[in-house]
């Protein structure tokens, strides 16, 4: 996953897996495999900066800290979904 800025600057972040295609138009058009379109403020460059550094930390077994505390908030959710709390 990667922190981008939409274009009214507002935070998301987006599963690098799902790109097929960074294009600069005039602003960085980002288009995944599901057919979903995000326009964001960062570069196409620093958009593939971002992925390679992801990929490179992910790989070598070093997983980002936000990347960890997102999916224990997102398995403590489901849990708590489950057990009805």
């Amino acid at each position: 996953m990667i922190r981008l800025t939409r274009l009214n600057n507002k935070p998301m972040v987006l599963n690098c897996d799902l790109i097929k295609f960074v294009e600069p138009a005039p602003d960085t058009m980002i288009t995944l495999v599901t057919g979903d379109k995000f326009v964001v403020r960062e570069s196409p460059d620093e958009v593939v900066r971002l992925v390679v550094e992801f990929r490179r930390a992910t790989s070598s077994g070093i997983v980002p800290a936000e990347t960890v505390h997102a999916g224990l908030l997102a398995k403590e959710r489901a849990e708590g979904v489950k057990s009805g709390g």
